[in-house]
């Protein structure tokens, strides 16, 4: 069964994670790298489990591996071979099955909240380049070179155990319709949830319209939802507007906390309130959005601040 659907059909919200690299810094890791979050688990894997133990005990119903950025290229360019790549691919599914696993033998509240999903993150192309095109999608390659470099992850994620992808932070339709592709042709008993970086209220970062992205996908039932991600708040509304029109599937958003990112010197600018992330988080589920958490800059208390309207009286021991 389609697991998004699963729970929204117990649920009227599933509830994600939010950011990964922030706690992870938080705890000491070192990201200024181009494989960002994806050397992790070479280095300190137990501080992955402690992030994904962090936001299950928040109340999230989906916690999102470490893999982002994780490639079979990335990971050549640093002296890996192949199997060793693939090995460290699949562990980032390990690790939050894992963590899954240790927290639901333990959690008392089965009856309040669903058992969590394990979603395996798959960014895009420009996420591998380290150059800023996920935000950009400008590619200089085909579909079907774009089919054939996702291809190792995504087969490494799945024989791992991931119970759905997450193809996150995809700027441009033509690499949505390229892992769609790749997924009925390769793995037709697998969903995947397809997520947009966004550059304004209308339109995906390499300037295709999201009504058309999801126009485009909405026929595909491997598709479990469609929507956005890594993308500035005060847009996500004009964005379920424009979802709406051309899709029935359930949409997806977490966006980054508000602040904005420099580029030039690699800082976070701007502010961030956990209680205003929250109210904006309850409108867009009052618009349509089924499936809520955060990206860049979010942290395990925003998630915990949407749990609680969300969930009325459910409080994580």
């Amino acid at each position: 069964m389609n697991p998004i659907q699963h729970i929204l059909n117990q649920f009227p919200l599933m509830i994600l994670d939010g950011a990964f690299a922030t706690e992870l810094e938080k705890r000491g890791c070192d990201l200024n790298h181009s494989l960002w979050s994806a050397k992790v688990p070479m280095e300190s894997p137990e501080r992955i489990a402690e992030v994904h133990a962090d936001y299950l005990h928040a109340g999230a119903d989906c916690v999102i591996t470490a893999s982002y950025q994780a490639t079979v290229e990335g990971f050549r360019r640093h002296g890996l071979s192949e199997s060793e790549a693939l090995a460290l691919i699949g562990q980032s599914v390990s690790i939050a099955l894992d963590a899954r696993d240790r927290f639901w033998a333990t959690c008392t509240h089965h009856a309040l909240r669903p058992k969590p999903l394990v979603a395996a993150s798959v960014g895009p192309y420009g996420a591998f380049l380290a150059d800023g095109s996920e935000y950009r999608g400008q590619y200089e390659i085909s579909e079907d070179e774009l089919m054939a470099f996702h291809y190792p992850r995504m087969k490494a994620l799945i024989d791992a155990g991931a119970e759905i992808l997450a193809c996150e932070t995809i700027p441009c339709v033509s690499e949505a319709r390229a892992i769609t592709r790749l997924l009925q042709k390769e793995f037709p008993s697998h969903f995947a949830w397809m997520s947009f970086s966004a550059k304004d209220g209308k339109h995906i970062s390499n300037g295709d319209s999201i009504a058309d992205c999801a126009k485009e996908l909405d026929s595909c039932e491997q598709i479990a939802a469609i929507g956005i991600n890594c993308t500035a708040p005060q847009h996500i509304a004009s964005l379920i507007n424009e979802i709406k029109k051309s899709s029935t599937k359930p949409i997806i958003v977490y966006p980054n906390s508000g602040e904005s990112y420099e580029a030039d010197t690699k800082t976070w600018g701007g502010s961030h309130d956990e209680e205003c992330f929250s109210s904006s988080a309850r409108h867009w589920c009052e618009q349509g959005a089924q499936i809520i958490g955060g990206c860049c800059r979010t942290t395990p208390e925003d998630i915990r601040a949407i749990v609680r309207w969300a969930r009325p009286g459910f409080a994580e021991a």
